[in-house]
């Protein structure tokens, strides 16, 4: 019900002049209302089938008529247009106005979550809460490198034993990475600010508890980056835009309060595509350490570049191009399993928190860290994964589909796993346009003051959330809870056909992309070779393309695509090799003093 007040009656007067731009719209627009059809359905005897006939019968029918078709709703006639005309006047456009004033007057989604709660479970188990921590595995023999890049480059439990053994300091790590970050940023356009004074206060206080004798686990003193998205008091929070690049948000995410609790260091906010759309910030635009020329695709650009670089960890995750393109492992978590409050909400169904890193031993430490119920995010919940250092992976059966890597198979294979081949079952045939319907119409109801006050007009990429939030005004609200129909359909489905343990697929095919987001599968993406560029220069080049894979598991069974990494990783390289961003090409660059930009300075 609340979504029809929200998206239906949104309507304003005069009615004129929303007529006129109903049609208007109706005439240019050739957006899909949904999945499939560039043209709107007939569904009455007088209703103008198309553009053309809308254009030649304007002056023939009512302009009423003409908005209605928008909706696909022009079965109306005469009497009952006029009904609905009274009703929206009189009841709904107040309601709605209402509405509006009481909860979306601030922009994000941030406050006053939905309580339309998703739920992503596949059955009608329990799901028990979380009672211990993982059990690390313990390395022995580890020794401080002698340069600098070879630290940056070490996993986070490799640092984390330099620092319990107090072979480094926490203020050196953080000195060295905030270092890193400086000198490579010029080029990657990764940072959005930079948290210094944070940093070397978490760091001292890090360091004086050691030197106490307490110990806080793996993370303690390791530096981490957020995505921009994420709100920590005192320090801006942009979104990726320069709408809100003054934002000062005085709100503790979640997430940050978890990794503090863990003694992790925050040296960095790092950027993310404006409103976490695209890679465009308000800044620039992220470019990718193995190729310096090319641009990530995805919001979390920086988030994987960074990680690939050697320089940090951590960010938000709905979809996993950045880590597939820059070559790093990834975690898209169950639904739920990790809290949003103080994180941009684009939709309350979708939107996950997950770790960027250099390896999935360091995923599961972070997952470790910021897992469980948060108090004030609805849909966030206690789960009981089983420790993925402790899955016996012999018992697993595996699935691969005909896109899968084959070394992938074959090691898994090696190591006892039974790898059979896999396909995934479902006659939805319009998972994007559901997928669609889903984010983009939560994102209008958290955006809605942005658009109606024409801030939209100064996004960074117009052809993005401008255009697709503006034809998301015109989904009614039955056709929101329809495209949610479908989407359990899908879930049905899907659990029907998920007979077994997990399956390998590519990782960044866009069908799996919206599957996996739409029934809340966790994903962990590893990396698994590379190749050469495409048009290098005749002299050769050591830029390369990645080559990478998902592990899929059913929701609340995260340990296991994660132990299916661990396993692979443990007998492969990929994910340990260095982009070559010292080695940029003649015309490129990487100074060690650079001048700082207007929005880093400020």
């Amino acid at each position: 019900m609340l979504w029809g007040i929200l998206l239906v009656t949104s309507l304003s007067l005069p009615w004129i002049r929303l007529l006129y731009y109903f049609c208007l719209l109706f005439l240019i627009s050739s957006n899909r209302l949904l999945a499939g059809t560039g043209t709107i359905m007939d569904s009455g005897e007088n209703s103008p089938k198309n553009n053309g006939e809308c254009s030649e019968k304007i002056n023939e029918v009512s302009p009423l008529k003409c908005a209605f078709a928008i909706f696909d709703a022009d079965f109306f006639n005469d009497a009952k247009i006029a009904e609905i005309e009274k009703g929206a006047t009189e009841l709904n456009i107040p309601i709605s106005r209402a509405n509006r004033k009481l909860v979306a007057s601030v922009n994000g989604g941030l406050h006053d979550p939905s309580y339309l709660v998703f739920n992503p479970e596949w059955g009608n188990e329990q799901v028990q809460s979380k009672t211990k921590r993982f059990s690390y595995p313990s390395l022995s023999g580890i020794q401080r490198p002698e340069s600098e890049e070879d630290i940056a480059f070490m996993t986070v439990l490799e640092l984390g034993v330099l620092i319990k053994t107090k072979q480094i300091t926490s203020e050196e790590l953080t000195r060295i990475f905030l270092h890193r970050l400086k000198r490579y940023n010029y080029v990657l356009e990764a940072v959005v600010t930079y948290t210094e004074e944070l940093a070397y206060k978490q760091a001292k206080e890090a360091d004086e508890m050691l030197a106490r004798g307490i110990y806080l686990g793996p993370l303690h003193g390791i530096p981490y980056g957020l995505k921009d998205i994420i709100s920590v008091p005192q320090y801006k929070t942009t979104w990726g835009s320069k709408t809100f690049k003054d934002q000062v948000l005085d709100i503790e995410a979640s997430v940050f309060k978890k990794l503090k609790s863990a003694g992790a260091v925050l040296v960095a906010k790092l950027a993310t595509g404006s409103l976490a759309y695209g890679g465009i910030w308000f800044g620039g635009r992220t470019r990718n350490p193995w190729n310096i020329e090319e641009y990530p695709i995805g919001s979390s650009a920086a988030a994987a570049a960074s990680t690939s670089a050697g320089i940090l960890n951590l960010h938000q995750l709905r979809n996993y191009f950045p880590a597939a393109s820059c070559g790093v492992t990834a975690l898209r978590p169950t639904f739920g399993a990790v809290g949003r409050t103080g994180v941009m909400s684009i939709s309350e169904s979708l939107d996950k928190i997950g770790p960027f890193c250099r390896s999935a031993v360091d995923c599961t430490i972070i997952l470790d860290a910021i897992l469980g119920k948060d108090p004030d995010d609805p849909s966030s919940k206690d789960i009981s994964l089983d420790d993925p250092f402790s899955v016996d992976i012999t018992n697993l059966t595996v699935g691969y589909l005909d896109d899968a890597e084959m070394e992938v198979i074959h090691i898994l294979e090696s190591k006892g796993v039974k790898m059979v081949p896999f396909k995934l079952n479902y006659t939805v045939n319009h998972v994007q346009g559901i997928l669609n319907f889903a984010m983009d119409v939560d994102m209008l109801a958290h955006f809605d003051e942005w658009q109606r006050s024409g801030e939209d007009d100064f996004y960074e990429a117009q052809d993005l959330w401008p255009v697709e939030l503006r034809r998301a005004r015109m989904i009614p609200a039955v056709d929101y809870v329809q495209a949610q129909r479908a989407r359990g359909k899908l879930i049905r489905e899907i659990r029907e056909s998920f007979t077994v343990d997990a399956f390998i697929g590519n990782a960044t095919d866009w069908e799996k992309v919206c599957i996996g987001n739409l029934v809340a599968m966790p994903v962990v993406i590893v990396p698994t070779g590379f190749t050469k560029i495409s048009n290098p220069p005749p002299d050769g080049s050591r830029r390369r393309s990645t080559i990478t894979t998902g592990i899929y598991a059913p929701p609340n069974h995260d340990h296991i695509a994660l132990a299916l990494a661990m396993a692979y990783q443990s007998v492969t390289e990929h994910h340990r090799q260095r982009p070559p961003i010292d080695d940029l090409g003649p015309n490129d660059f990487i100074a060690d003093s650079i001048s700082t930009p207007d929005y880093l300075s400020s």
